[in-house]
């Protein structure tokens, strides 16, 4: 296979684009000269096909990044893929030809979003041409080969109606939320990783009227805000060797108080962002969306604290303040043991209490049983929203809980 590779190259006109027809023309006449014409219609197709993605795709990904129902690949160097699917991790029988096939491909992905990695700058997170998430780590900081994580996306946003099929929430929870999102509430969504922060983000965003300008700030673009016409989508860049400077999250929040949004979306605070996120909430941009990394709200809270120390050293007690009077309600989700995910905590952030923030506790998934290796539950409703003003601004007080 790589022999007639080497010779559809060979025989590729450099001088102008070739089109896809033209390319499968040169990858038969190949196979027909290397004698694979006489090995079954079934092996000369996966030859066909494999040559191709080599030359116009990313090789033995492309198979996998073409399946709708993989929703993960990891490549740890050239010989172990694995991928997701259904919540369950496989190795991929394929691998890639040699180690220097899988560095072509890496500088394939980084260049869709002119991205630079090698050995001064061997991590970089990049996306695929459907907005997939890549994560790259070259070797030898990875030390069994260069490792790849790919976050696939499906090519329709998932809507809330698609996460009531799933089982992930409630009817009742869903209307409650669509309230919250249109009466201007600032929401924060946790999780641990793969729990589903930013398929929840985009469908809660789903109910932002589309009379309103937003904002959105990411590291690598992922959000798929279908509907709103007055959208800014704003993406970081890191620095390279070529003198281009950072541009950070914490720049991009910035700027985005002089767009005149009414809402500002931050898809993921990691760091410092977290105090110039909470400053956008506390200056009149209601309805602000974020997510973040935690094992529960109040856990989420705790990690706020420590994401705005890393940006600017405050006093304890005023970073609490902020995150009382900047966030609203907070949403916690979690993927469980049989792989589904879930909803699994809405709190309000009530205010101060001293020097503690109190939560109040809205709904819960408790479990119930579990059949076929399925988790069976329902979401309880704990306690009533006590915070109505926005509610009631909206024209909405009637819907207190």
């Amino acid at each position: 296979m790589e022999q007639i590779r080497k010779q559809v190259l060979e025989e590729m006109d450099v001088s102008r684009s070739m089109t896809d027809e033209e390319i499968f023309a040169l990858i038969d006449d190949a196979i027909c000269e290397k004698g694979v014409h006489r090995q079954s219609l079934k092996n000369r197709k996966e030859a066909r096909m494999a040559v191709f993605h080599s030359l116009r795709g990313l090789d033995v990904l492309q198979e996998l990044i073409e399946d709708p129902t993989v929703t993960e690949i990891m490549v740890n160097g050239p010989k172990h893929i694995f991928y997701e699917k259904n919540g369950q991790i496989f190795q991929w029988e394929k691998t890639f030809f040699s180690n220097e096939k899988l560095e072509d491909v890496i500088q394939t992905i980084v260049s869709i979003n002119n991205r630079i990695v090698n050995e001064a700058s061997p991590i970089v997170d990049s996306r695929l041409t459907d907005g997939s998430r890549v994560n790259i780590v070259l070797h030898p900081i990875a030390i069994d080969g260069s490792a790849i994580t790919i976050r696939k996306f499906p090519e329709h946003p998932i809507e809330m109606t698609d996460l009531l099929h799933y089982g992930s929430i409630s009817e009742e929870i869903i209307e409650f939320l669509q309230k919250l999102v249109i009466s201007g509430y600032n929401i924060f969504v946790s999780g641990g990783t793969g729990s589903g922060k930013t398929t929840f983000l985009n469908a809660l965003s789903a109910f932002i009227p589309d009379s309103q300008r937003v904002v959105t700030i990411e590291d690598s673009a992922e959000l798929q805000l279908e509907g709103l016409k007055n959208l800014v989508r704003l993406e970081t860049r890191p620095a390279n060797l070529e003198n281009v400077s950072e541009i950070t999250i914490r720049q991009l929040i910035k700027s985005a108080l002089r767009m005149r949004p009414d809402r500002i979306i931050v898809g993921e605070c990691r760091g410092g962002e977290a105090l110039d996120m909470l400053q956008a909430m506390n200056t009149g941009h209601d309805g602000s969306l974020s997510t973040g990394h935690a094992n529960s709200c109040q856990d989420m809270i705790a990690r706020l604290e420590t994401m705005v120390l890393m940006g600017m050293e405050l006093p304890v007690k005023a970073i609490r303040g902020q995150i009382a009077s900047g966030i609203d309600i907070l949403i916690h989700l979690g993927r469980l043991r049989d792989r589904s995910r879930k909803l699994l905590d809405i709190a309000e952030v009530e205010g101060m209490e001293g020097d503690r923030i109190v939560l109040n506790p809205l709904y819960h998934f408790a479990e119930e049983s579990e059949q076929n290796g399925r988790i069976q539950g329902s979401w309880k409703k704990v306690n009533a929203l006590k915070n109505i003003r926005k509610l009631q601004e909206a024209g909405l007080e009637e819907y207190r809980l």
